[in-house]
């Protein structure tokens, strides 16, 4: 009997004979979609390998996983080589991945990328939509599992950090076909209740189809939606929710939700401490001026001599009335003077004064008009004597006057300035300075003809 029995350690190291001694698990192929992918800080990768029905735990080192052409996610198909063995300290039976290549994306995947493209060319993510948490909430909500350890994590952190805080838990499931109506239904019980300052949703972490119920549409719509702040707290700090895009604040763990949604009391009690040591300093300070200022008042010279201090104001106060009735002396009299300014100018514009100006210049414009009238008159009077007495000059009655005559033909009325031009009993008419002869000519002389003769 006692040989048939084997330590856990002895079956372990069994079972992991066996597999390593089959054909086909040291250097195997297989098809499934990441889930759970980690990244140590050493380069080692932890993941699962799941399809319809199953999952394997997986690791991948450093060794073999820096010749990787891609970054492996969540919801990746990949195809993997590798061994089949057990990890001996939990007994547990797993893949040591030795090559990887994608093998397509998970349908989870395109789910979540799709509908996160959708909401957020919607504007459900933008900044400005945040609503601020309050700094010192009185009323926390908490939706989530009753059972889980996020809601312990949660409710021990805020009652650590800020037990003035009272916490309402309002239970939803968090995983599974009827998770997302659940959150979704507390989100919208506790904002329709009115009393709650923040509100805290989430759950532990666990694999991306265990926190799928955050990624559905009808959880971001209600958190959206809700007028009361909320925290997002969904997973580990590498998981990432749709929730965690449109919740007002998006916490790593819920251990952090509950440290982002309350202050710290000694945070509180420290700063509060020091802010007293603050004022006290400051009033002790105060206190110390106050007292110099009044040990000064009490030794100043109105204190010692009031009654000479009165008398030095009184003899002051007399001497500034002095110069304010001289100021208000002046300021009169320069008003004065403004005004009669004033009243000067406006009598010289005035309408009555303007009026007497234009006469007098329109006086004085008849007298220039009349003077010069007067001048021209003469000089056109002057201008024409001057040319009477030329016309007078050159006028054959001028020539009269002094004796002499003219003769015209009758019939024609030609001048006759020619011997030549009338002929013996022809008729002339003889014109003098007063009146006409009519004569006939009964013979006549030729000054050549006594020339010649005198020749």
């Amino acid at each position: 009997m006692s040989e048939s029995i084997l330590s856990v350690t002895e079956l372990t190291r069994y079972i992991k004979g066996l597999l390593e001694s089959d054909q086909l698990l040291p250097d195997t192929w297989i098809r499934g979609e990441l889930s759970n992918f980690k990244q140590h800080s050493r380069g080692h990768m932890y993941f699962s390998v799941k399809d319809e029905n199953s999952r394997i735990q997986a690791v991948m080192f450093a060794g073999h996983n820096r010749f990787l052409a891609f970054k492996p996610e969540n919801g990746m198909k990949v195809l993997i080589r590798g061994e089949i063995n057990v990890y001996e300290p939990y007994g547990q039976y797993q893949l040591y991945a030795k090559e990887m290549q994608p093998d397509g994306i998970g349908s989870l995947y395109l789910a979540y990328e799709k509908l996160k493209a959708e909401l957020e060319k919607e504007g459900l993510f933008d900044q400005i939509r945040k609503k601020q948490i309050p700094t010192f909430p009185k009323h926390i909500a908490v939706v989530t599992s009753p059972t889980g350890a996020a809601l312990r994590d949660i409710v021990t952190t805020l009652k650590r950090r800020y037990p003035l805080a009272k916490i309402t838990l309002l239970p939803a499931l968090v995983q599974g076909n009827q998770a997302p109506a659940s959150v979704a239904s507390a989100i919208k019980q506790a904002d329709a209740a009115g009393i709650f300052d923040v509100l805290i949703a989430g759950r532990g972490g666990g694999s991306i189809e265990e926190l799928w119920a955050f990624n559905e549409e009808l959880v971001v719509r209600a958190i959206s939606e809700a007028s009361v702040p909320i925290i997002s707290a969904v997973g580990h700090e590498t998981d990432y929710t749709i929730s965690d895009f449109v919740a007002d604040l998006r916490a790593p763990t819920p251990t952090a939700a509950a440290e982002l949604a309350v202050p710290n009391r000694l945070d509180l009690l420290t700063r509060t401490f020091a802010n007293k040591q603050r004022l006290i300093l400051v009033m002790r300070e105060k206190l110390k001026q106050e007292k110099r200022q009044l040990e000064r008042l009490h030794k100043s010279y109105a204190f010692r001599y009031p009654a000479q201090l009165i008398r030095q104001k009184e003899q002051e106060l007399d001497n500034q009335m002095e110069r304010l009735k001289r100021a208000a002396e002046q300021l009169i009299k320069n008003k004065k003077m403004s005004l009669q300014q004033v009243k000067k100018t406006v009598e010289h514009h005035h309408p009555k004064e303007r009026i007497r100006q234009l006469r007098e210049r329109l006086a004085h414009q008849e007298v220039l008009i009349k003077r010069e009238t007067e001048h021209h008159l003469t000089r056109s009077r002057q201008r024409f004597s001057n040319q009477i007495q030329q016309l007078q000059l050159l006028s054959p009655l001028h020539v009269m006057n002094r004796g002499y005559s003219l003769a015209y033909q009758q019939i024609t009325g030609e001048l006759i300035k020619s011997i030549d031009q009338a002929e013996r009993d022809e008729m002339l008419e003889l014109q003098v300075t007063d009146g006409t002869y009519i004569c006939q000519i009964t013979g006549k002389t030729s000054k050549r003809r006594d020339t010649d003769d005198k020749s």
